[in-house]
């Protein structure tokens, strides 16, 4: 990311980053401190997707929740099934899925095949689908807004 900014800075005015900090352990937004840079918030892509406060409620009403978005559906087999050894150790399913009481699809786009993959997709872990269309406004918001600012 760093030298994704460096690279860039000279062509642009304002860089922003529309990443979560999932998985960095701090890391990214270390990195963003140290280049100016502003990230969209939301400490990972299912909370500045659904929203802060709707995200807060959907954890709230079910904190035992698998969150899928486009990316994960159309990388789901290699994301979850291989990545976990499902695609060729199912017994290890309950381990993984056992305690998770549903999967909610937080949709930016309606796209039908992505609908259906996402049934699939909660069939094979076994666990009812819960679709939230959420579209990309609150990353057009955040876009919005940082163009307010400056």
């Amino acid at each position: 990311m760093r030298l994704k900014f460096r690279v860039n800075r000279p062509f642009f005015d304002d860089i922003y980053c529309l990443f979560g900090d999932c998985g960095t352990g701090g890391e990214l937004d270390a990195v963003l401190m140290e280049e100016d840079v502003e990230r969209i918030s939301g400490h990972h892509c299912f909370a500045f997707y659904a929203g802060a406060i709707d995200f807060g409620t959907l954890q709230k009403n079910e904190p035992a929740t698998f969150y899928l978005t486009d990316f994960f559906i159309r990388h789901f087999e290699r994301f979850t099934l291989r990545h976990l050894g499902l695609d060729t150790s199912l017994e290890l399913l309950s381990d993984y899925f056992g305690n998770f009481r549903r999967v909610v699809y937080l949709a930016q786009s309606r796209d039908r095949d992505l609908g259906k993959q996402a049934k699939l997709a909660a069939a094979r872990l076994g666990l009812p689908l819960e679709v939230v269309f959420t579209g990309l406004e609150n990353i057009s918001g955040a876009l919005a807004s940082w163009r307010i600012s400056r």
